[in-house]
């Protein structure tokens, strides 16, 4: 597989590109290639990243919860770049790292919890075409969470399997940010979504 990405990054230009390149080497240390291709299309850049800037101030589901959310989703699409981004604010966000790594294998993994199995089973369901989430499913985090709380798990989950399908498709990988902070490898994805979860 090539390691490129499928549209070259651009020079990150002007007084807006300064600020971005502030901003990412403030939070990632380092200008990741996404904010090179994304360059080329302004608006889209600037929209997405006031969406995301935006959903980081969603406070009505757990911490916890939204971030294995949206790592689930990433790993169900497939995009490494959300996975390794994820894991690592999850280390910067002071969040249960060893759970953040083993949610590639979440159905085989013991150290979840039976509601955090619900809300990853509920985020692959959602990343799936069609869409399977369940009544039973959905009732379970109803009652679990509260309308709210699933109310904005289905948007966050909405959110990461749209910005997950762009990266993928184009071609943006894993820069290693969770390298950078000693974390070790995220664990690898190898169980069947047929694996029944816990109930």
């Amino acid at each position: 597989m090539n390691d490129t990405t499928r549209v070259p990054p651009a020079p990150v230009t002007g007084v807006y590109g300064a600020l971005i390149k502030a901003g990412s080497k403030k939070m990632l240390g380092k200008v990741p290639d996404s904010i090179g291709v994304a360059w080329h299309h302004r608006p889209v850049l600037k929209d997405f990243m006031t969406l995301g800037r935006k959903s980081e101030k969603w406070d009505a589901l757990d911490p916890t919860l939204a971030s294995l959310a949206t790592m689930a989703a990433a790993a169900s699409v497939g995009c490494s770049f959300c996975l390794d981004l994820h894991y690592f604010m999850a280390h910067n966000k002071h969040l249960d790292e060893g759970k953040a790594r083993d949610v590639p294998r979440w159905r085989s993994s013991t150290v979840f919890s039976p509601l955090e199995r619900r809300v990853m089973e509920y985020a692959e369901a959602m990343c799936q075409t069609p869409v399977e989430v369940t009544d039973e499913l959905s009732d379970a985090l109803l009652a679990d969470l509260g309308p709210a709380a699933l109310v904005e798990l289905a948007a966050r989950v909405g959110l990461m399997n749209a910005t997950a399908r762009q990266n993928v498709a184009l071609g943006i990988r894993s820069e290693h940010f969770a390298d950078s902070c000693g974390l070790p490898p995220l664990a690898q994805g190898t169980q069947s979504r047929s694996t029944p979860t816990a109930s």
